[in-house]
């Protein structure tokens, strides 16, 4: 077991330690690499420089940055020096900045240039330059927060969700208690996922800094990019999302079983892994995609088709060692075993869950530390988990949330909009894809080319609507309420 006291940045120590001159990340955008040793020196550098800064323990930082070494820097920098990480991303439209930065209190902003568009009392810091430091000792650790992420989860108000040290390092110790492991030290990991998503973050970055493996990072995915990063630096594991294995496989077969040929390991989570994806994959190249399961505010992973041994489609497999599921009904009560076996909302519970919504903690996990997580599923006779359909209608681009509510707010921005709906449907390259039906004043007229340049000058690119409709009435159920589900069908 982890120490509960220690900081997330002791992982880099301890690899530091363990093997120093260990090559621990290998950025292919600027073909830059550092050993742990020259890793570790260089995050005591970002401790420093922070707290030459005025950073206090607790303050709050703001990383905009995109994935590479600088990015990987300024975490453990943080982290280090006491502070709270709150990642963004690096196009994150101003406003949406604003709003994490104001609700947050951030202190800092670590970016690229000084023009952010954040709220003036934000010092800007700029990219750590990885020039190793005096040995600087971890501030805080165990249950201060370590890292505030963002998330639309199921309220539609994008919400921060408090991760502790003692959050992150036990998800990182359970994942690593599986078996075959999803990483060792001989490992060299494809991080191809944005580090500003806890699940780039957690599985991705903070289990090779566990492991003291090699991990690989490419800026942004892209399948010609990604397949030859994987040949020229004989990667053996991916972390990947179901559009990015989708991508993989649009390439030639032989292409596939020759650039592939050192990998060992196919891991796949943020959102359920389309049918045939698995098979194909295991067709082409002999293996199949192990498939997770999880949540930001589960630090994030909650079960795997590693826990059982079996890549079995449709599943996200079993809990994860040291973390409990269950199903539960609408008032939580846990579903009775001598009834037929049915569905019912997920409930977790673990060393790995959050600390409650920021500021105040409220809504976390109950005082028998049960969190439900607004999923609905059911276990199959082998106690493997399927996930069925979401308590809400929280759509996920490529991994990432989007909740109707936050797109329809700005949708109703537009004053030829009468009323505006988002929904999710189904898109083959990011799994879904927002999709906006709108009903206009009576004259008025609006193209969609209009709508998405609306959308994308005040919501991220993922969040703005791949689809555009424009109709005469919303459906809506005797009650009132929008009728969504209607609305994700095809027009006839």
């Amino acid at each position: 077991m982890t120490d509960p006291a220690r900081n997330v940045a002791d992982l880099v120590r301890v690899s530091a330690h363990r093997g120093p001159k260990h090559v621990a990340l290998v950025d292919v955008t600027t073909a830059n690499s550092l050993t742990w040793e020259r890793l570790d020196a260089a995050v005591d550098g970002e401790a420093g420089r922070l707290r030459r800064a005025g950073l206090e323990p607790g303050d709050r930082v703001a990383i905009r940055l995109p994935t590479g070494i600088p990015y990987c820097v300024a975490v453990f920098g943080v982290l280090r020096a006491g502070g709270v990480v709150v990642p963004t991303g690096p196009g994150q439209p101003a406003r949406e900045l604003e709003r994490v930065l104001a609700d947050s209190g951030a202190r800092f902003l670590v970016a690229e240039g000084a023009d952010t568009g954040g709220p003036a009392d934000v010092e800007v810091l700029p990219v750590p330059d990885l020039a190793p430091g005096e040995p600087f000792a971890d501030v805080r650790g165990g249950e201060d927060v370590a890292v505030l992420g963002y998330t639309s989860g199921t309220s539609g108000v994008p919400r921060g969700v408090m991760l502790s040290h003692r959050a992150l390092l036990a998800n990182v110790a359970q994942c690593a208690a599986l078996r075959p492991a999803p990483v060792t030290a001989g490992d060299r990991v494809l991080l191809a996922l944005p580090l500003f998503h806890v699940y780039g973050l957690g599985p991705g970055l903070l289990q090779v800094a566990g492991a003291g493996a090699t991990g690989v990072l490419l800026e942004r995915f892209d399948a010609d990019a990604a397949l030859t990063a994987i040949r020229e630096h004989r990667v053996t594991t991916l972390v990947g999302v179901p559009p990015m294995y989708q991508t993989i496989l649009a390439q030639p077969a032989d292409r596939l079983r020759d650039d592939l040929a050192t990998v060992r390991l196919f891991t796949s989570g943020a959102a359920p892994l389309p049918a045939g994806v698995l098979d194909a994959l295991r067709a082409v190249v002999g293996l199949p995609v192990y498939e997770g399961y999880g949540l930001t505010e589960t630090g994030p992973v909650l079960t795997s088709t590693l826990a059982g041994g079996v890549a079995k489609p449709g599943s996200v497999g079993r809990a994860l060692p040291g973390v409990e599921i269950a199903l539960v009904d609408s008032d939580g009560r846990p579903l009775d075993p001598e009834d037929e076996p049915g569905t019912g909302l997920v409930a977790a519970r673990g060393d790995n869950l959050f600390s409650g919504y920021w500021p105040d903690g409220a809504h976390g996990p109950n005082p028998d530390g049960w969190f439900r997580t607004g999923d609905v599923g059911y276990l199959d006779a082998d106690g493997d988990l399927h996930l069925v359909d979401r308590a809400g209608d929280l759509i996920i681009v490529n991994g990432f949330n989007v909740y109707p509510h936050e797109v329809e707010q700005v949708l109703a921005e537009l004053p030829q909009v009468e009323e505006a709906a988002a929904v999710g449907v189904p898109d083959g390259r990011t799994g879904e894809s927002v999709k906006a039906v709108l009903v206009l004043r009576a004259g008025a007229e609006l193209t969609e080319d209009e709508v998405r340049e609306h959308c994308a000058a005040r919501l991220a690119r993922f969040k703005v609507p791949a689809a555009v409709e424009f109709t005469d009435a919303l459906p809506h159920s005797p009650t009132g309420k929008l009728a969504r589900s209607r609305l994700r069908l095809p027009r006839s």
